[in-house]
């Protein structure tokens, strides 16, 4: 089990420096998420982090508690029910006319005042542009610790302290970070990092609807008008079942025709490193890793991919992983379940015909190429 799925820390190695938790922060108790909502509703990586909440939560003895904010709405109520289905046992509702859309200043000031009110000693949010906003503000205004970009979280034994690994240096090392001595112990993880867990309806709840006072006169920035973005390659490869992803190795910006010829025989979509966006041979938007997108399908391809930790960081929990490469030392054959040493510009025009039902069982793989698994 990894330490993303809950396993707690256990440190080898030279000692560590003990740390006494603070006698004022030990009233501090709870695993807390903030369920992030917008106008088609809760964005998945709130119910990705109660599913690590509920993990946190029973391995501390204590309770997961979910702030859901927004305006008065009957989706406000049915968000707050869905919250205790995929794992909450608390629910802070802040339910208040200018919480309609999402801005820092109301925000920042309701999720703070909660958390002075109930002291949870570990408050969870999104990695995406409105939780990490969100949290910033926050972790200022509280003067905690915040640990962002999170890719695995765990609980250290000793100290029972939030264990926040993240990428550094780069992406090219893993450090874990632990706030010891403040609260709450907060962290962003981006969506597609940890598992969805199981909705179960048949979960109990407490819900507890908060007085909220705020002043539309009082908030500076004022929500005019939301427009979607139009421009560029729109694709959302976080929900993308199939990802084909291709790297240097295809040598060429011509040579991604191959892959979106394979995507499109799967019913997927294309992703690509950082060399290769940097390059100019696809849209940054299809860039995977830690500068890039967290993917999650149920297939991945890598073609012509390394495998620099930068990527791996950004595909490495899915389901099956096909790797292509002439070297047969790649870093990205650690990771894959299925590897295949060999040209990947030769074997993505077989693996189309064969997808579509082209290619005759007697085709063989190219020259100088192998296969395992």
């Amino acid at each position: 089990m990894s330490e993303a799925e809950g396993k707690p820390v256990e440190k080898k190695g030279a000692a560590r420096r003990k740390v006494t938790l603070d006698p004022r922060l030990a009233e501090y108790r709870g695993v807390w998420v903030f369920v992030e909502r917008d106008a088609e509703g809760v964005h998945p990586v709130s119910w990705e982090l109660l599913g690590a909440a509920r993990r946190l939560a029973d391995q501390l003895g204590t309770v997961v508690g979910a702030v859901v904010a927004g305006a008065p709405s009957e989706a406000l109520d049915a968000d707050s029910q869905d919250a205790i289905a995929y794992g909450a046992d608390q629910i802070f509702v802040a339910a208040h006319p200018v919480l309609a859309g999402y801005r820092n200043e109301p925000y920042a000031r309701v999720l703070c005042e909660l958390v002075k009110k109930y002291k949870p000693e570990i408050l969870l949010l999104g990695a995406t542009s409105l939780g990490r906003d969100l949290a910033s503000s926050v972790a200022t205004t509280l003067e905690t610790g915040l640990t962002a970009d999170c890719t695995e979280l765990a609980i250290d034994r000793e100290s029972r302290a939030l264990a926040a690994t993240r990428p550094t240096f780069g992406g090219n090392l893993l450090c874990t970070i632990l706030t010891l001595n403040y609260r709450p112990q907060m962290a962003t993880v981006r969506p597609r990092v940890l598992p969805l867990p199981a909705k179960d309806r048949r979960r109990s709840g407490e819900i507890r609807k908060e007085e909220i006072d705020l002043c539309e006169e009082e908030i500076v920035t004022k929500l005019v008008e939301f427009l979607p973005h139009a421009g560029g390659d729109q694709v959302d490869l976080a929900l993308a079942e199939v990802i084909v992803a291709g790297g240097k190795g295809l040598q060429t910006a011509g040579n991604f025709a191959l892959l979106e010829e394979l995507a499109r025989a799967l019913g997927g979509e294309v992703g690509a490193t950082r060399a290769a966006v940097q390059a100019g041979w696809v849209d940054h938007q299809r860039q995977i890793g830690q500068t890039g997108k967290t993917v999650r399908p149920k297939l991945y391809i890598a073609a012509g991919i390394s495998g620099a930790i930068q990527h791996r960081v950004g595909m490495e929990s899915s389901n099956l992983i096909v790797a292509i490469n002439t070297d047969p030392n790649a870093p990205i054959f650690e990771v894959a379940h299925c590897g295949i040493v060999g040209d990947a510009i030769a074997l993505l025009p077989l693996l189309t015909r064969a997808v579509r039902g082209q290619l005759v069982v007697e085709t063989t793989i190219p020259t100088g190429a192998s296969a395992s698994s």
